[in-house]
C-alpha cells in the first residue's frame, strides 16, 4: 500500500484531564501515516488524484480549534476517523504525543491504526 505521511505536525490545543492542563493550550505532536486509495496520483501527476497533504493539515488545524479533549486517545481516534471519512483513505495511523507532562518522561502518547469500513 502506498502511504502519504505528515510527521512532526504540531498543534496548540486544550487537552488533559487535570485542571492545570486545561488552563492554557498545550502542544500536541502528531505523526500521520495515511494509506492512499490507489496509485493514480503517481501515474497522472495531478493533485486531483492525490490526497493533498496541505488540505489534510489545514482541515485538522481548523477542526482542532473547534474541540477540546480530555484524553489523547480520543483525539487520535477522532482524527483517524476524520481522515478516513473526509479524505477517503483506506487506512490511517495516528500517533499523538504530549511533551513533558509526566516527571522524568520526555513525551507521552498513543499510536492507533484504523481501516475504513467502506470496503
Amino acid at each position: 500500500m502506498d502511504k502519504l505521511f505528515l510527521h512532526d505536525f504540531n498543534l496548540q490545543m486544550i487537552i488533559g484531564v487535570y485542571e492545570w492542563e486545561r488552563t492554557s493550550p498545550q502542544t500536541v505532536h502528531l505523526d500521520l501515516d495515511i494509506g492512499l486509495p490507489d496509485r493514480r496520483a503517481g501515474q497522472t501527476d495531478l493533485i486531483e488524484d492525490a490526497i493533498n497533504y496541505a488540505d489534510v493539515a489545514e482541515h485538522i488545524r481548523t477542526w482542532v480549534t473547534q474541540h477540546e479533549f480530555h484524553l489523547i486517545e480520543t483525539l487520535a481516534e477522532q482524527i483517524a476517523q476524520l481522515i478516513l471519512d473526509h479524505f477517503g483513505a483506506p487506512w490511517v495511523r495516528v500517533s499523538a504525543t504530549k511533551p513533558a507532562v509526566v516527571r522524568g518522561v520526555g513525551r507521552v502518547g498513543v499510536s492507533i491504526e484504523r481501516e475504513s469500513s467502506a470496503g
